[in-house]
């Protein structure tokens, strides 16, 4: 399986959080999640850049081109933006001739409008329609289309106009104009960055309107809020959607014109196109809902004004062409392969297996919440079977899984257990502490005040204070019960919860001992008063005989003294 990351997308792993929300969002599920991190798969990747947007963490970043576009300007040679037309919505008010003068100030030689371009791909499209007389036409400007089209729909390859896109057609025209030039296209679009680099020699690097903004910025430059009066252009309306076709002449015989925007609504015309439903159409597609204006890298994508950007391309287009100098049809011309990206679909037994382990054993199993980023756990589990996903990205996989943990532990262990809320009404109580009280039935104290079954004096203690208690023993006079209770307050939940051992037998034993102990003393204390007194009438007689004696000796000594 190849899993390179696109160049002109970067990762911040630490930033990741598990949240799932670039799986959900990807369009294509492109996304691996593997050790707690999301991995853009490079090869399946149509860099629409939905990942990047709704990212929380900002985990995505695009590769800053500004320091290469810095060393073009070091170089000498000119350097020429190619600006897209989705600027003005982007910069409101500032005109192509404040936009130049700022850039100019930047170093660059030349900045031009990429309708320029725009002009001339339309063109060609006309062309194509009025001259090939070509069935179903899908046009070529978005590369985030264009991938999804290589990538997922290869039968359908030959539908798609093998037109160079505006930036391209542009950037050569440039070159055409300046053969030593260097080209920058600025725009809102992450894909742009992988077209300049995938097809070489065309444009040579591509700025998003951030990195321009902050570069202006570093430089302390200011755009001018100034519209110009340079002359109109109806290619402006090429960032809008049906921006195409409100350029195009329409009047091929035969063919319908449509706009389609978004990639979900492309992927339902395109399966539409591959099974043979479509015929004699020119079809506008766009990756982006709102195309260009509402790119992933516009400024203002975050809170998007549609109407009000609309309406300020709307006031800058005008309602004729630009001259240009149409290329022949084979310098307009692009060719396009089929990108190979698939994985191997796993069996019916394999994604069995997965949904299994899912503890998907039913249909009814399947909730199809969508918390993993998949639309169905069907998804979830070929995904897993292909190493894009982890069993333990289901939500409600790992909701039973703990329950189930948790449930075991609070049945099976011999303390009782009793769950209170702030209230200290009893929310659960298992078969241990029921059994310790004497309760019958869940359904007797659930819901109840604490003060039914327990003295609530610690409860609000911990309430009041803080601080949990640990290992306190008490007598529950009720019940005949001596317990050693621990009462703990989470302040996430909002709930107590009391652990209670039972110590009777404990407490039993300790007051047996002290009883024995006692006694041992007291006969201690007995035996040791004995022995005094024994010891004291031993040497009150040792004395009478010792005084006795004394006399005796004395009495003798002095007999034998006279004689």
């Amino acid at each position: 399986m190849v899993i390179n990351m696109p160049n002109c997308l970067t990762l911040k792993k630490s930033n990741c959080k598990n949240c799932y929300k670039c799986i959900r969002h990807c369009p294509v599920k492109s996304i691996r999640f593997s050790g707690n991190q999301a991995h853009i798969i490079g090869n399946e990747c149509i860099l629409c850049g939905q990942c990047f947007v709704v990212c929380p963490q900002n985990a995505k970043q695009i590769v800053d081109e500004t320091e290469k576009v810095k060393v073009f300007l070091r170089s000498g040679e000119p350097v020429i933006v190619s600006m897209a037309p989705s600027f003005i919505a982007n910069y409101e008010g500032v005109g192509i001739e404040s936009m130049r003068d700022a850039l100019k100030q930047l170093g660059f030689y030349d900045v031009e409008e990429t309708a320029l371009g725009a002009t001339m791909v339309k063109n060609e499209y006309e062309r194509l329609l009025s001259e090939e007389k070509r069935d179903v036409v899908i046009s070529s400007c978005c590369h985030s289309v264009n991938l999804l089209i290589q990538k997922y729909f290869p039968s359908v390859l030959r539908y798609l106009a093998d037109v160079v896109s505006p930036m391209q057609a542009h950037c050569m025209n440039i070159k055409k104009r300046y053969p030593n030039a260097k080209t920058v296209f600025i725009g809102p679009c992450v894909a742009k960055k992988d077209e300049a680099e995938h097809y070489e020699g065309i444009v040579d690097a591509v700025l998003t309107y951030e990195e321009l903004t902050n570069w202006l910025k570093e430089e302390g430059i200011e755009l001018k809020p100034e519209t110009d009066a340079s002359p109109e252009s109806r290619a402006r309306f090429f960032p809008t959607t049906g921006g195409i076709l409100k350029t195009m002449a329409q009047d091929a015989p035969g063919y319908t014109y449509m706009a389609i925007d978004g990639v979900e609504n492309c992927i339902n015309a395109l399966k539409d196109i591959e099974s043979g439903k479509i015929h004699k159409c020119f079809i506008e597609m766009s990756s982006c809902a709102g195309s260009c204006i509402a790119g992933p890298v516009m400024e203002k994508y975050h809170h998007s004004e549609p109407i009000q950007d609309y309406i300020t391309i709307a006031n800058y287009a005008g309602k004729k062409d630009f001259p240009v100098e149409q290329p022949g049809m084979m310098e307009m011309k692009k060719y396009f392969e089929f990108i190979e990206h698939r994985l191997p679909q796993p069996s019916e037994t394999e994604i069995y297996s997965a949904l299994r382990q899912m503890g998907k054993f039913k249909p009814s199993d399947e909730l199809n919440c969508g918390t993993c980023g998949y639309n169905t756990c069907r998804e979830k589990a070929i995904a897993i079977c292909q190493g894009k996903a982890e069993i333990s990205m289901c939500l409600p996989y790992l909701k039973d899984k703990a329950e189930s943990f948790s449930d075991t532990i609070v049945k099976n262990t011999p303390n009782g257990i009793i769950v209170l809320n702030e209230s200290l009404e009893v929310q659960q109580i298992n078969e241990s502490a029921k059994e310790l009280m004497n309760i019958r039935s869940d359904m007797d104290i659930l819901g109840d005040n604490v003060v039914r079954i327990l003295d609530p004096t610690d409860f609000l203690d911990v309430l009041d204070t803080g601080k949990d208690l640990h290992h306190k023993r008490v007598y529950l006079a009720e019940y005949k019960r001596y317990m050693e209770q621990s009462v703990v307050h989470d302040k996430d939940s909002h709930l107590l919860i009391c652990i209670m051992r039972d110590v009777t037998d404990e407490e039993i034993q300790r007051e047996k001992r002290e009883n024995i102990s006692r006694q041992t003393v007291e006969v201690a204390d007995k035996v040791i008063d004995k022995q005094m007194r024994i010891v004291q009438e031993i040497a009150s007689l040792l004395g009478e005989t010792t005084a006795e004696t004394k006399i005796a000796l004395s009495k003798l000594k002095e007999s034998i003294s006279d004689e």
